[in-house]
This record gives structure tokens, sequence and C-alpha cells, in this order.
């Protein structure tokens, strides 16, 4: 497909080894996009080291694939994407959302019509039990001791923002604290914030030795987020 010139909507996507769901991602957010008379929408896929099929099944309904020759990460991965975007509002969102993409126009809404700056979106209750809550509350609270902001999604990685919001905070933080550091980096800077309830749904984690990796590695960056803009601070 071309690439869209100055849209007013950019949807960055990064992916590592999603070849299992970008495809079905991709093809219920271009219906939803059209449905929502959104179709002029910019979508880019940041292929972030794949191994797998993810850039050849993306580059069939992307505007843009843009591939990194290794894994470098979430952060890094959404750099580069937004950053080669043309649109005046940008949104992030997950790879693995499958058909619930398909309800991204409602996110971007708030934002497209003048209403917020940046919109977050929160999601229903996970269907598997995860966590303890402890990174989640960490985050939460985080942001609001730093920023004065409070979410109820704050580890959210989909979300819409006007371009200026991003060119304004500058680089975005790596890992699993990029949703922290950005809320924060935007709130801190007067940027309006709200959340839209949307019924994305995506992969879950459990209760078993994988989740309990993730969330470790989860709280460790969520905390590394934390502390580099509270030293900032000072």
């Amino acid at each position: 497909m071309g690439t869209v010139k100055c849209p007013a909507l950019s949807l960055i996507l990064p992916a590592h080894n999603e070849a299992e769901r970008i495809e079905r991602t991709l093809v219920a957010l271009r219906e939803g996009l059209e449905a929502a008379g959104m179709a002029k929408a910019e979508i880019i896929v940041v292929d972030d080291g794949s191994s797998d099929a993810t850039f050849h099944l993306a580059s069939l309904w992307a505007d843009r694939v843009i591939r990194h020759p290794r894994n470098r990460g979430k952060g890094a991965a959404l750099e580069t994407g937004w950053r080669a975007s043309g649109g005046r509002t940008v949104a992030f969102l997950d790879a693995d959302l499958g058909d619930s993409a398909r309800h991204a126009p409602h996110l971007a809404e708030p934002v497209l019509r003048g209403e917020a700056d940046m919109a977050i979106a929160v999601l229903p209750p996970a269907q598997t039990r995860g966590g303890f809550g402890l990174v989640k509350g960490l985050a939460g609270a985080g942001i609001y001791r730093l920023s004065g902001h409070r979410t109820a999604a704050p580890l959210s990685g989909q979300r819409c923002m006007r371009r200026e919001v991003l060119e304004t905070v500058g680089g975005l933080a790596g890992g699993y604290g990029i949703e922290v550091g950005l809320t924060i980096d935007a709130a801190r800077r007067g940027f309006r914030i709200v959340d839209v309830e949307v019924p994305f749904t995506h992969r879950e984690t459990g209760r078993d030795l994988a989740g309990f990796g993730h969330r470790g590695k989860q709280l460790v960056q969520v905390a590394a987020a934390l502390w580099s803009r509270w030293r900032a601070r000072k």
C-alpha cells in the first residue's frame, strides 16, 4: 500500500515476533478506521528485530513497515515510528490487539475533537488472573506524586496524543517505563490528559513463572522511569 501523505492521524504499532496476531490486528484496525470515516489515517508498523513473518504480514496491510535489524525495545520502536510519521495526531497501539483494534477510532476522538491533548485507553478487566496490582499501584502512585495527575490506566500502552506532546517531551523512556514516563512528562507540561474506556483486548499474562518474570521486569523498569523523573525534578 502507498504511504499516506500528511494524514490527520498516524497510528504506530511496535511489533516483535507478532506473526500470530499482527495481520488480524491490522485488518481490524483498517476496518474500524474506514467505518469511522478515518480511512486516510496512516498506519506504521515498526518491526523490532522480529525473527518470524511479522515484517511480511505487516507489509500486506500497513502503509509503511520500518524494520530494526535487531530488537531494541518498545520505547525505541515507538520513537522510530512517531518520528517517521506525518500525522498531527499520533496513536500508539499494541500489535496483539486482534479484532479489538477496530475500536481505535474511539480512543482518538477526544484528541481529534480538540477536547484533550492525550487520551489513555482504560481496558476492560482482565479475563486471566494476573499479578497482585503491585506494578500498577506503583505506577499510578508515582505518576500522581510526580505530576499531580491521576489515571486509572497508568500502564496502558494504548494512547493517542497531539504531535506537539511528543515534540515537547522529547525522547521516550525505554522498556516498560515508557507509558509512565510519557504520562508524567506530559502532565508536568500542562497537557490535558483524559482516560477513555475502550474495549481493547490483548494477550494476558497469568500467575505462572513466565507471568511473574514479565511483571518483575515491569516493576524494575517502571521504578527506573519514576526514579529518573524524581531526580529531574530536584
